[in-house]
């Protein structure tokens, strides 16, 4: 994972420099537009992720097989419901609302268009990629995110030398790498998984299920993108392309950074789901305040030497440093870290088939992050205000997935604040420590950055270990960290 977060990082990089300020901007703007549509999509890619997780955890090959070739359809009927919007309501708003060069128009519109297709094969993979996550083939699905990572590199450095609009060629690139993937993923599965030959069937209860679970999911998913990329979309307004630069800079740190957690959370929401799926709440519980934790663990220790050194870092990574970058990579990394602790919570409330008061409870609060925003923006506050208001509604969001999971499966609110919430905020304060009191004595320059990571990440570390984890979960990692040493010698 951390080769993965060093390719998305210097692949930024060249695109950056490649593409230049503005282009960059309008890249993010452009791909931010297409994803609002995905309100439509993003519940029932949901819906598909959760059934084939449960069937398979419940033993039923005919039953899920039948889940699998209903995904596939429903997602192909989204793909075709997606187009006419974007190409109607979507490209009217591109041209008369959206902030963008004149000269660029053109190219605009192109990448738009483009968009519209990569968007359309990332929602077919959806099934394909839910099945090897619910199989549990965590090598495969790392050795495919790898080869997407590398595309996306080489698409990055391929356009330092193209002699046409590389703004243009980029996106083009990016679709053909999408297209390589979606393959991959599925002769994977065609080769692995029975359930994955399609067959051209519906089951009237299983569609009728699937839409009555996305229907609720709809409210969430839609307060997500209102969050994100609405967000986006006001910063453009108020403040430009240049702005959107600055967030995407920020994005792309997150994204880099949250893979580690993402990929954490992707081994373990299979077994919150099954154990789920077969009534054993006792154990789903314990994986809750287990993941909760350790989700955060694994990103304060890229988290905090970041935010410490973000201007150095942003520096030496970019060579240029848009406007405002500084304050949206430390706050978005600080959105990420707060989400973190939720993703299980995430995963176990929407294992049940009854959601309806959680999606209505949590999306409402997340939908108070667009009016919110605009009205601050339009006070006058810089542009990642945006992302100050998504900590704290994320903070009363997982405030309210506590209060929902009580009812669900019995989690005690009061032992998670105490076992999980404390516990992390001791973790942080006591990582902070050493690094802060040591910052003002470093040399400038590389090697005074270099010490800095490094007292940092030791300090996160031994925080963890010895005010973060117990006796047995001690005993564990050192068991494991002894056998990967062992294996390394060998």
């Amino acid at each position: 994972m951390l080769l993965l977060m060093l390719i998305a990082l210097y692949s930024s990089r060249v695109i950056l420099n490649a593409l230049g300020v503005e282009d960059f901007g309008i890249f993010n703007v452009v791909g931010g537009l297409i994803s609002m549509f995905g309100i439509i999509s993003g519940a029932i890619s949901a819906a598909i992720t959760r059934f084939i997780t449960f069937e398979l955890g419940k033993g039923d090959k005919e039953k899920l097989g039948m889940v699998f070739s209903s995904a596939v359809i429903i997602q192909l009927l989204m793909c075709g419901a997606i187009i006419l919007l974007a190409e109607t309501i979507g490209l009217w708003f591109l041209n008369t609302h959206m902030s963008f060069p004149e000269s660029r128009a053109f190219a605009t519109n192109v990448i738009y268009q483009v968009t519209i297709f990569t968007f359309c094969i990332t929602l077919t993979n959806i099934p394909y990629n839910a099945c090897i996550i619910a199989h549990e083939k965590m090598r495969a699905f790392a050795y495919i995110t790898i080869a997407e990572a590398v595309f996306k590199l080489l698409a990055a450095l391929a356009i330092v030398y193209v002699p046409f609009d590389k703004l243009i060629s980029y996106t083009v690139l990016l679709l053909l790498g999408m297209i390589l993937t979606r393959i991959m993923y599925m002769v994977y599965c065609l080769r692995h998984f029975e359930e994955t030959h399609i067959h051209l069937k519906f089951d009237k209860s299983v569609l009728h299920d699937m839409f009555v679970y996305s229907g609720w999911t709809y409210i969430g998913a839609s307060s997500a993108l209102l969050r994100d990329a609405g967000g986006n979309i006001l910063i453009n307004i108020f403040y430009g392309p240049v702005a959107n630069a600055a967030r995407g800079i920020g994005v792309q740190v997150q994204s880099a950074v949250s893979q580690f957690a993402t990929n954490f959370m992707t081994a373990l929401n299979p077994q919150i789901v099954k154990n789920y799926a077969i009534g054993n709440h006792e154990y789903v519980n314990s994986l809750l305040f287990y993941g909760s934790r350790f989700s955060y663990y694994v990103m304060l220790i890229f988290v905090i030497p970041i935010i410490i050194n973000t201007p150095y870092i942003l520096h030496l990574w970019l060579g240029q440093v848009p406007e405002y970058s500084v304050w949206f990579v430390r706050l978005a990394l600080l959105f990420s870290i707060s989400e973190a602790i939720s993703q299980p919570l995430i995963t176990a409330a929407s294992s049940s088939g009854d959601i309806k008061v959680y999606q209505l409870l949590v999306g409402g609060l997340q939908s108070m992050n667009f009016p919110l925003s605009l009205l601050l923006l339009y006070l006058g506050l810089p542009p990642y205000i945006v992302y100050a208001v998504a900590i704290c509604v994320s903070q009363l969001c997982l405030a309210g997935r506590l209060y929902i999971l009580r009812g669900m499966i019995g989690l005690s609110a009061p032992r998670f604040i105490r076992q999980v919430y404390i516990n992390i905020m001791a973790v942080t304060i006591v990582s902070l420590i050493i690094p802060v009191a040591l910052q003002p004595y470093y040399p400038t320059g590389f090697m005074g950055f270099a010490l800095s990571c490094i007292v940092c990440m030791l300090s996160v570390c031994l925080s963890i270990m010895y005010a973060g984890a117990n006796k047995e979960e001690r005993t564990k990692l050192f068991s494991f960290l002894k056998e990967k040493i062992k294996t390394i010698r060998k």
